[in-house]
């Protein structure tokens, strides 16, 4: 049984902001003295739960045999052909190149040369049990007929890795690389087309993957309005330094969020009891359930549509926690979706 928490938010400190071009919202520059956030448990609401400490796996992740299954594709890609990431290794001077495997599930549903709706994961998370999940929820209606791109990053982790470069970078430029370079390569291999519409367009991660997740929204809300974390690295690891961010993704809860416009953004987020540096200082702006629980505080004082859950006796992007979560938490992001061009049923 879930059962809810509250977080409450301090006000955030009033900073100005200036204007970069006009798709999207421009970020605040950081103030000088950042607010504190509140994370003190208030009465229960409605968007933020405890789950634990017992699991158990969703039955949405059971083959059924009555439900059509969707295929699978999959295709590498060579960074000597990346005008974004040409590769880069910890520690190591100069282009390092790589290859970046993608899986796509496309569901049977899907009619061709219809606008598909679909959801991007960082490190091809869920590429080997969320197909199952999303045979089962789209035949039964819980969600729309969408294709899954399952994208891994180009290696190594965190500070002057490729995968740090693209995942844990405060900017647009992720978002741009996937729309630019692995959208187009999907539509040719997989034969499918995927819709422009931002309310058809989810992404998901976690630990750094989650934050690259909702970078891709934040920057690029015309291209991206549903987001889903599991541990995500909403902390300081932005490497390299960037003045316009100073601490990284730690910025989001710490001004970015409260200090900007609304933005069009649906946002699920996940953080465990015994996640990364859950007993680490403030001080180090390192402590994964600390930034969490100010994600879900800054998120509600803003009034956008969240939902936060607290995982007992879990660990960081702890699988017993995804595999009972995720259907409940596709089919809360994809509520109120109405396709513009909606796939049908094949014929019988």
């Amino acid at each position: 049984m879930l059962n809810h928490i509250s977080l409450s938010c301090a006000a955030l400190l009033s900073i100005s902001i200036f204007t970069v071009g006009t798709t999207f919202a421009a970020d605040p520059e950081p103030p000088k003295s950042a607010p504190a956030v509140e994370t003190t448990a208030k009465p229960a609401n409605e968007n933020e739960f405890v789950i634990g400490p017992t699991y158990v796996d969703a039955p949405e992740f059971k083959v059924r045999e009555d439900v059509p299954k969707g295929k699978i594709f999959k295709f590498t890609m060579n960074s000597t052909e990346s005008k974004f990431y040409p590769g880069i290794k910890k520690n190591i001077p100069g282009v390092s190149p790589y290859t970046r495997n993608v899986t796509v599930y496309v569901p049977s549903q899907y009619v061709a040369g219809t606008a598909a709706p679909f959801i991007i994961s960082q490190d091809a998370s869920g590429a080997n049990n969320m197909p199952v999940a999303l045979d089962n929820m789209i035949h039964d209606h819980r969600l729309p007929a969408m294709v899954a791109i399952f994208i891994m990053s180009g290696g190594g982790d965190s500070k002057g890795s490729e995968r740090g470069l693209e995942y844990d970078t405060v900017s647009a430029k992720y978002a741009e690389f996937v729309e630019a370079e692995v959208l187009p390569r999907v539509s040719k291999e997989c034969n499918v087309t995927l819709t422009s519409d931002p309310d058809g367009r989810a992404t998901t991660g976690g630990s750094s993957g989650g934050a690259a997740a909702f970078t891709m929204a934040w920057f690029r809300p015309d291209l991206y309005h549903r987001v889903l974390t599991y541990s995500g690295t909403y902390v300081d690891q932005q490497s390299p330094f960037n003045p316009v961010s100073p601490q990284g993704a730690w910025g989001y809860h710490q001004y970015w969020i409260g200090a900007s416009p609304k933005k069009p953004l649906r946002i699920w987020l996940e953080v465990s009891e015994k996640d990364n540096g859950f007993n680490a200082s403030e001080a180090g702006l390192h402590n994964w359930v600390m930034a969490n629980e100010r994600m879900a505080a800054a998120l509600k004082a803003k009034n956008y549509e969240y939902r936060y859950v607290f995982a007992k006796a879990a660990g960081h992007t702890d699988g017993k926690v995804f595999r009972q979560t995720l259907p409940e938490a596709l089919e809360w992001l994809w509520k109120g979706y109405a396709s513009k061009e909606t796939a049908k049923e094949p014929a019988k």
